[in-house]
């Protein structure tokens, strides 16, 4: 990843969050700059609500949490930060587990049966990701519309491990339906289903949901394009992947613009700095004079 110069501090004052979390958040205005034509995504925040759970750790809660929190997270319907301890500040809340990756899975579920117990009403699909992995939730959104939160089902990075495990990318994060949700949670809550411990969490939840009925759900778009990434940006532009993403991706590793969804809806290894260079180029620069198809007909009426 190039190092981008400046100081995480720029970045900070820039999206005006140089303050202590418990202090109230001042958004910037720029009506002054753009004006744009949000009723079609409003209209899915409003009917497709999405729960986000973000797995972050206490020494983390600043140095990462915070940056998901002041970009991509608020634009969750619900955005939950869990930890191993709980913060009222932050807030996050802490899971009776240890930090650690021997602990990831534990946690994992954890999570889910916190969402299961005090949210499952709230919110129509549960997203898991990382506090460095970027989510651009209109995308996502435009993405669960033309699927049933009542059917068993989740998306993601589809990756299979050697021993051809299908799972999502933990990283790259993936959504559960409110039936796969429930699903994992009633009944994969059992050890003797599914395993309860272990450092690899995504690996573990593929072969729960296999077991519990939950599908491996296909969300490359019509151009085969894919649209949840685990890794930067540039790693996809340039296609310089590691050696072992070639034998766990199950779709065959492409590179360049043709490679990524114009609708891409994750990345990941995303830094703090990162997070506002990405939401100030896809929220805040615009070229002028050129529209979306559907800016153009609103328009042209």
């Amino acid at each position: 990843m190039a190092k981008i110069s400046g100081r995480l501090s720029d970045f900070v004052k820039y999206d005006n969050s140089n303050r202590t979390s418990g202090q109230t958040a001042t958004n910037i205005d720029d009506r002054h700059m753009h004006q744009d034509n949000e009723i079609t995504a409003k209209d899915l925040e409003r009917r497709i609500r999405v729960l986000c759970w973000v797995m972050t750790s206490p020494r983390n809660l600043e140095k990462k949490a915070l940056h998901v929190k002041n970009t991509w997270g608020k634009r969750c319907n619900i955005l939950l930060f869990m930890s191993s301890v709980s913060n009222l500040t932050f807030p996050a809340i802490g899971l009776n587990v240890s930090e650690g990756r021997e602990h990831l899975t534990e946690k994992t579920i954890l999570a889910f049966k916190y969402v299961y117990e005090h949210y499952r009403d709230k919110a129509d699909w549960f997203m898991k990701a990382d506090d460095d992995t970027y989510v651009i939730l209109e995308n996502l959104r435009y993405f669960l519309k033309d699927y049933n939160t009542s059917d068993p089902v989740y998306f993601g990075k589809h990756f299979t491990y050697p021993t051809k495990q299908e799972y999502m990318s933990g990283g790259a994060g993936y959504v559960l339906s409110k039936e796969a949700l429930t699903r994992y949670v009633m009944k994969g809550n059992d050890s003797t289903v599914c395993k309860q411990h272990g450092p690899n969490e995504d690996v573990t939840m593929g072969e729960c949901m296999g077991k519990v009925g939950v599908k491996i759900g296909n969300s490359t778009d019509a151009l085969g394009r894919s649209r949840f990434h685990c890794f930067i940006p540039e790693y996809h532009l340039k296609g310089n992947y590691p050696k072992w993403y070639y034998s766990f991706s199950v779709n065959d590793p492409q590179k360049g613009t043709e490679s990524v969804s114009d609708y891409a809806i994750t990345f990941h290894y995303i830094s703090p700095e990162q997070m506002h260079v990405m939401d100030f180029f896809i929220y805040h620069l615009r070229p002028y004079g050129i529209y979306s198809g559907e800016q153009q007909l609103n328009e042209n009426k």
